[in-house]
């Protein structure tokens, strides 16, 4: 029952849509109809700049963190993750808004954090080089996609099972993005504080 109870909790967590939340809270209008439509903290860049986009990023950060910590108290660390992986399945699918929401990258480095803050450097540093020195922040992603399970199962073969399908399910997300990334046409990060 626990467990029905965590998950449940997981999902709900995840898929509260900070994105829309956040823009509207600042009078950005509706993020869904604006630059790629979706819900998070890239597109709310373009409208909010990246003082709106950190906030989104770390609201969706705390979201996955919280589902972490309680899979962690109630059941145990590799539980926790589990919990983590349903709260960025809430993050990508959330039920508010037909299930289309966002990509889950914010969601993963929350549950980075929550597992272990050295991951969480480690991936932080290797997104922010790869994001500014390419230009493109789906490639920085694409890197951690591959490099957390690795990490994971360092750790923990529990563990890097669960950070295995969180990598595949942000992967499937972002297949889009890597299609543009292979043809040239993905869009260049505008890093702008305030618009």
């Amino acid at each position: 029952m626990m467990y029905a109870i965590l998950i449940i909790i997981s999902y709900f967590l995840g898929s509260i849509p900070f994105g829309i939340l956040v823009t509207k809270f600042f009078n950005k209008g509706d993020l869904r109809k604006v630059g790629s439509g979706n819900i998070g903290a890239t597109n709310v860049m373009r409208v909010g700049g990246l003082r709106l986009a950190g906030l989104t990023w770390l609201l969706d950060m705390a979201k996955a963190i919280i589902a972490v910590l309680l899979g962690r108290y109630f059941v145990g660390a590799s539980f926790g993750v589990w919990c983590g992986f349903i709260a960025i399945v809430g993050h990508c699918f959330p039920i508010w808004l037909k299930f289309h929401g966002g990509k889950g990258i914010s969601a993963l480095f929350g549950v980075l954090l929550a597992v272990n803050p050295l991951l969480f450097i480690i991936c932080g540093i290797e997104w922010l080089i790869v994001a500014l020195g390419t230009g493109f922040s789906s490639a920085g992603a694409t890197v951690v996609f591959c490099l957390m399970p690795i990490l994971g199962f360092a750790m923990d073969i529990n563990i890097g099972f669960g950070f295995l399908a969180i990598s595949l399910l942000c992967l499937i997300r972002h297949r889009e993005n890597i299609v543009r990334l292979i043809t040239g046409k993905e869009s260049i990060i505008e890093w702008k504080w305030k618009k």
